[in-house]
């Protein structure tokens, strides 16, 4: 089959959606499909569409709709449209919904979001990550990881500001790498890190610095507001990296519902204890690995791979 793949984020991005993009394109090509990565549809003749963003691609997603009525067309939910924009422009999205064929999620409970006549077209394929070297994580401190770009949906501060309540005896510093998503973003992360010598902010760095620090700390948190399904996680679990997450729906479809390392969203007092735990608990530090380490078969190439054949032989 000819595929075109829609994702908004642009060549030479960093952010997830293009790497998801990339990734799924390798897949496909894989099974012997060719495939074009796009920003928009502009006419192409092609056997499939494969649409990230049911709000950011609505116009490719009705023009292709409308070219091809009877060739399949998959939606991949993302985190916004599912807790966003669904509810912010019900429209356009639920437009989009209606016009896929077929949609994908990224984690088990992404369809509560939808109207119950749309649930049935849902696939959950995982995202997955590659292994990384021995992990040899610090000893002199505690070193917490917080992944992802600086916006408001990923409550990106939050680590920080958990951070300040820890006591003195504590030795965990919390290190963020994400690109900011305005200037006013990256002035409240500058002020942070003048005010709290417990943070510090690395801006963007290449995925291949990234799996370097995942070798080296001890904790990753992910503290998001919202989540279609963080590939941030997949990464984390592969690498055996434990995780403290927000108890939002994007988390819980991953991890579990009954994974031990959650805390309320926003809630920074808890968030602190649950960080402190990690620390100084090293019962509770090894119950976290090893909920992390029985997920790892989720997130495998082989277990996302079977996942878009499993789709493709039902279109």
């Amino acid at each position: 089959m000819r595929i075109i793949l829609v994702t908004p984020a642009p060549p030479k991005s960093r952010a997830g959606n293009r790497a998801t993009a990339a990734r799924w394109a390798a897949i496909l090509t894989s099974f012997g499909h060719r495939v074009e990565i796009t920003t928009g549809f502009s006419g192409q003749n092609a056997d499939l569409m494969i649409a990230l963003h049911a709000w950011r691609s609505a116009s490719s997603i009705q023009q292709f709709a409308e070219a091809f009525p009877r060739r399949p067309l998959i939606v991949a939910i993302t985190g916004t449209d599912a807790y966003r924009f669904i509810h912010t422009h019900p429209d356009i999205t639920l437009q989009s919904i209606r016009l896929a064929s077929h949609l994908v999620g990224l984690h088990d409970l992404i369809s509560n979001t939808l109207p119950p006549d749309a649930r049935h077209k849902m696939h959950v394929i995982y995202q997955s990550a590659r292994p990384i070297a021995k992990r040899q994580p610090y000893k002199r401190y505690f070193h917490i990881s917080v992944m992802g770009h600086l916006r408001e949906e990923k409550d990106p501060l939050r680590p920080a500001l958990a951070a300040r309540h820890l006591p003195d005896s504590s030795r965990i510093k919390v290190h963020q790498y994400g690109k900011a998503h305005s200037d006013e973003w990256a002035k409240l992360a500058r002020m942070e890190m003048e005010a709290n010598p417990r943070y510090t902010w690395h801006d963007e760095i290449a995925h291949h610095r990234i799996r370097q620090i995942y070798q080296r700390t001890n904790l990753l948190v992910l503290p998001s507001r919202m989540e279609g399904g963080a590939n941030v996680i997949s990464e984390a679990v592969v690498a055996g990296i434990p995780v403290i997450a927000s108890d939002i729906e994007g988390s819980l479809g991953l991890l579990g519902e009954d994974y031990p390392g959650y805390y309320p969203v926003e809630n920074e007092q808890a968030l602190a204890d649950l960080m402190l735990k990690a620390e100084t608990d090293n019962s509770f530090h090894e119950k976290l690995e090893q909920a992390c380490i029985a997920k790892q078969p989720l997130f495998t190439p082989e277990n996302e791979s079977r996942g878009w054949r499993n789709l493709l032989s039902q279109l």
